[in-house]
């Protein structure tokens, strides 16, 4: 009995030592083709072109990084904070969000989104256009201009604080349009 005891004591203390398993993060400075990857990052500053590829996890782009992404499979979301800009069209399907935050300019074109379109305080020109979005679309406090034209939105078209106000037609919306998307 206390050889048993023994052995499974020490199989417990190997364990407590095992590595945490982790999804391997992929850095994209260039492009990627029709592969699969955990996770990709775009690093500070860097340019990364995707087509076609399939990312299980998250898609970030960080400060001064450009993406142009187009027919990509994201099962997590698309973040770029302080990013110059970030480009997600042609089919791609996104199966959280796509936030873009104080940075440059963003596009989201031709998508299915499962989660939100987030634009928040961001300076250049922004636009979504002709997205299937599952979520709703958030739009606040930016300033380069927007355009939301022909998205089929499962939730709300949110709109507050943008100069100029965004401008646009056509989305068919089941939630509600608020505030300076009251008319688009």
């Amino acid at each position: 009995m206390k050889k048993v005891l023994g052995i499974a004591a020490a199989l417990a203390a190997s364990l407590s030592f095992a590595p945490a398993a982790s999804a391997d993060e992929r850095t994209c400075r260039g492009s990627l083709g029709a592969i699969t990857v955990d996770n990709v990052r775009v690093p500070e500053g860097a340019t990364c072109t995707l087509n076609g590829t399939s990312i299980k996890g998250t898609l970030k782009v960080e400060r001064g990084a450009t993406l142009v992404a187009t027919g990509i499979r994201v099962v997590g979301s698309v973040q770029g904070e302080n990013a110059k800009g970030v480009t997600v069209k042609a089919g791609s399907r996104i199966g959280g969000s796509v936030q873009v935050k104080q940075g440059g300019g963003a596009s989201v074109l031709d998508s299915t989104i499962s989660g939100d379109i987030q634009f928040d305080e961001n300076r250049s020109a922004l636009s979504a256009l002709r997205n299937r979005v599952g979520g709703s679309i958030q739009v606040v406090k930016n300033t380069g201009g927007v355009t939301i034209t022909s998205n089929r939105v499962d939730g709300n078209l949110q709109c507050k604080e943008n100069r100029p106000a965004p401008k646009g037609s056509g989305n068919v919306v089941q939630g509600n349009k608020e505030d300076q998307c009251a008319r688009l």
